[in-house]
């Protein structure tokens, strides 16, 4: 399955939803972490974060859920997200339903 991958900055992209097939693309695209923007039961096909949560750590990616349900955005989860961007030594991918919300706490975050 091939995903819908905007780079947005050197060190940030974001995606649509991201299923467990996925990973070795992300991996092989250098994306050292995954962060889930969106809440669990969205939409019945939708993966739960422990399903991806899982199959990250089975191939070495660090994974994180800071699941934004509605704008504005939390300070906690902005604080969080940068946090996270911050503290990772390689790009990191951001996924929610359409990539809009990861997005945006990107643009939050700087």
């Amino acid at each position: 399955m091939k995903i819908n991958i905007l780079r947005i900055a050197d060190n940030y992209a974001v995606a649509t939803q991201i299923f467990p097939d996925d990973l070795a693309e992300i991996i092989a695209a250098g994306y050292r972490v995954v962060i889930c923007n969106r809440p669990d039961h969205e939409e019945l096909d939708q993966p739960t974060v422990d399903t991806i949560s899982a199959e990250c750590r089975k191939v070495g990616i660090s994974f994180h859920h800071i699941p934004i349900s509605i704008l504005p955005i939390a300070y906690e989860a902005i604080q969080e997200q940068r946090r996270i961007i911050d503290e990772c030594d390689g790009p990191v991918l951001a996924y929610c339903r359409s990539g809009q919300r990861s997005a945006i706490i990107w643009q939050a975050c700087a």
